[in-house]
């Protein structure tokens, strides 16, 4: 097992390394890059005070300015540009670092990211690091409450529909389920607060952000409070569409197992059936929908809050990396895309080990063999 994970973790960097490559090059190809967006807040204003402000950005950025038009073209390249002095598109381009060849950023890009250096978000001035810690909490919030609810009432509410099979319980938690699942979660979020975030019925829960403006003055068990508080709604909305593939997942798995024949075997020798089902069907059925714990936590915490996020005012990684990409706020857009498949790939590592733990019968390496 130890040569197994030695193997993954050797190909964690060339995945990575792939990854990030082939977005890169994707982006390159892309319109509307950093200096376009910023073309584009420059047309109609002032172009002397324009140009006071790119050379503070340059001067700013450690790159000299002086003779940048010098060989720059009259006809620039970026659209929206006519207008505007070449020497002020030059500056934009040093101020970003686009006077380097596209390799030659990329190289440069790697190398830092080695030593999880992300430099300065283009436009908020911050380094990204401090941006991303910032928004950690929310993120992780909702990810890791939302995947532990959808688990807690998925497994036990899947193990009852696979007992009482084809009963009237399993047709109308079935039917409950597809309801839930039927229903997109940013609109479920919109109900939520029309009717208990003080928009037409109630004001029970508050409507933004992740604790109380005087979160700081709270007791301990104030603060637990005041935390949970601000996020029943989003959890709810996030988690309602969640139940139905993972409670159809662990009935599915669980009847499979219930109708081989060790199973059979295990209650022809009077084991009881709470034996049966928790002593031996339990620990095979479970293994995919345990190893599948990682990947849906991946799922919530990164993807899966965009919308919810912004319903509620919480602002979390989902919406930087949204804002990032809208803004072509490279990079926090690359940071961020280096940093979740960095953790996504190894999260897919502890999912694969996940199912040698479960059932230790499981053996990667003599499968390859």
């Amino acid at each position: 097992m130890l040569n197994y994970i030695l193997r993954r973790l050797l190909l964690i960097p060339v995945t990575l390394f792939g990854i990030m490559l082939l977005n890169f090059v994707i982006i390159q190809f892309a319109p509307g890059g950093p200096v376009e967006q910023v073309i584009a807040q420059l047309q109609g204003t002032d172009v002397s005070s324009t140009a006071r402000i790119t050379n503070q950005g340059g001067d700013s950025g450690g790159s000299s300015s002086s003779g940048a038009g010098n060989n720059f073209s009259s006809t620039s390249s970026y659209r929206g540009a006519q207008g505007l002095d070449p020497e002020i598109i030059k500056q934009l381009e040093v101020q970003f670092g686009f006077d380097k060849p596209a390799h030659e950023r990329f190289w440069m890009m790697m190398k830092n990211y080695l030593t999880f250096d992300f430099g300065q978000s283009y436009f908020q001035d911050r380094d990204v690091v401090d941006i991303v810690l910032d928004k950690m909490p929310v993120s992780i919030s909702l990810g890791l409450w939302s995947t532990l609810i959808i688990y807690i009432i998925s497994v036990p509410l899947g193990v009852a529909k696979a007992v009482r099979d084809g009963s009237s319980f399993d047709i109308w938690t079935s039917a409950a389920i597809i309801v839930g699942y039927a229903i997109p979660g940013f609109l479920f979020a919109v109900m939520l607060i029309v009717v208990f975030a003080g928009g037409t019925y109630f004001d029970w829960f508050p409507l933004r952000g992740l604790t109380s403006s005087n979160f700081d003055e709270l007791s301990l068990l104030g603060k637990i409070g005041d935390y949970f508080w601000h996020l029943t709604l989003p959890i709810i909305a996030l988690t309602i569409g969640g139940f139905t593939t993972l409670t159809m997942l662990t009935k599915n798995s669980f009847l499979d197992e219930i109708n081989k024949q060790y199973v059979v075997t295990a209650r022809a020798k009077g084991l009881t059936e709470r034996r049966v089902l928790y002593g031996h069907v339990f620990r095979n059925a479970m293994l995919l929908v345990i190893a599948g714990f990682p990947s849906a936590l991946v799922g919530l915490l990164f993807t899966g809050s965009v919308l919810i996020e912004v319903i509620f005012s919480l602002d979390g990684l989902g919406l930087l990396g949204f804002n990032a990409v809208m803004t072509r706020d490279y990079p926090v857009m690359f940071a961020t895309l280096y940093f979740f498949t960095l953790f996504g790939l190894v999260l897919n590592l502890i999912s694969d080990l996940s199912y040698h733990f479960v059932d230790p019968r499981i053996d990667f390496e003599a499968r390859e063999n």
